[in-house]
């Protein structure tokens, strides 16, 4: 059976601070996430999200549905249970507006590259993917 999903990858800046960088980093260990966070984000069709650092940059690898529609979402997603909370909190640590919304600090990314495809997708269409379960 072929599940067929759409990947968005995202970046965003930290404050160049290493102090705050380990602070976020704490925000974000496992299990320390915020339950209504996560559910709001399944809710809105995110299946799987992961997050990278490099230095102060973070890298945002996220896996929705294949229905998914990402400014729609983004919408949905502002609105749910402790979502601008969370974002409050964590916008110290960015280089953001303190009332931006997710979508607003994250940033989508193009893909260039990917070794066994070459369709390319725009960015804000997300990047579709077939897998087998």
């Amino acid at each position: 059976m072929k599940t067929v999903f759409k990947r968005y990858c995202k970046s965003l800046e930290l404050q160049d601070d290493p102090a705050l960088i380990e602070e976020y980093k704490k925000l974000h260990a496992m299990g320390a996430g915020w339950p209504e966070i996560t559910a709001g984000m399944k809710e809105v069709g995110i299946v799987d999200m992961e997050i990278y650092i490099s230095g102060a940059t973070l890298f945002m690898i996220m896996d929705t549905k294949g229905d998914f529609d990402h400014e729609q979402a983004m919408a949905r997603l502002a609105t749910l249970p402790r979502q601008a909370e969370w974002e409050a909190l964590v916008s110290k640590y960015q280089k953001t507006q303190a009332d931006a919304s997710a979508k607003e600090k994250w940033r989508l990314v193009e893909r260039i590259y990917k070794m066994d495809q070459e369709q390319q997708y725009r960015a804000e269409d997300g990047y579709v993917e077939e897998i087998s379960l």
